[in-house]
């Protein structure tokens, strides 16, 4: 409540803006008088609530602000952790195989690109891979055009070709 006040035989002039009480502050007896000439009563009184007891156990009053999104979110994250470590651990759970179906499946595309084995599938990878190269080539010669080929200094080029030891070296 923000109010300044000029008393004048019983009556009151607002004249500037001014804080009087404050929130969890003890109202003196001056404040009081002044806010019931003003007939100003700003006092009301409601339970806070500041710990939960369920069952045994207390909990923060954030507890009962929860709706079902945030529920939803837990539980989805908490099958992400679970997923986590069971494909980290090898032990499989029902959220995993699917996980270790599709890198089973990545390792055979894998092996079949290769190699000379193929099945089905792999030779629909293999085509789509085939057409996706042939159609970049083609963009390519189509952008191609003659272009001033910058120089790059030779430090450069000798970074990259050493790439800073990135990969070890075979002299150890």
């Amino acid at each position: 409540m923000s109010i300044q006040t000029k008393i004048v035989k019983g009556q009151v002039e607002i004249v500037n803006d001014v804080q009087v009480v404050f929130k969890d502050e003890k109202v003196t007896s001056s404040q009081a008088s002044l806010l019931d000439k003003l007939k100003i009563k700003p006092f009301f009184y409601k339970m806070e609530v500041k710990m939960v007891y369920d069952k045994g156990q207390l909990f923060g009053a954030g507890v009962l602000s929860i709706n079902h999104e945030d529920i939803l979110s837990a539980f989805q994250n908490s099958i992400a952790n679970l997923t986590s470590l069971s494909l980290s651990s090898g032990y499989i759970t029902k959220s995993a195989a699917p996980h270790l179906m599709i890198n089973a499946f990545k390792n055979l595309c894998s092996v079949s690109f290769a190699s000379d084995y193929s099945f089905p599938a792999a030779e629909k990878l293999k085509d789509a891979a085939k057409n996706t190269v042939n159609v970049a080539a083609s963009n390519s010669k189509a952008d191609d055009k003659p272009a001033e080929k910058e120089e790059e200094p030779e430090e450069e080029e000798e970074l990259d070709a050493d790439c800073g030891n990135l990969f070890g070296d075979d002299d150890y």
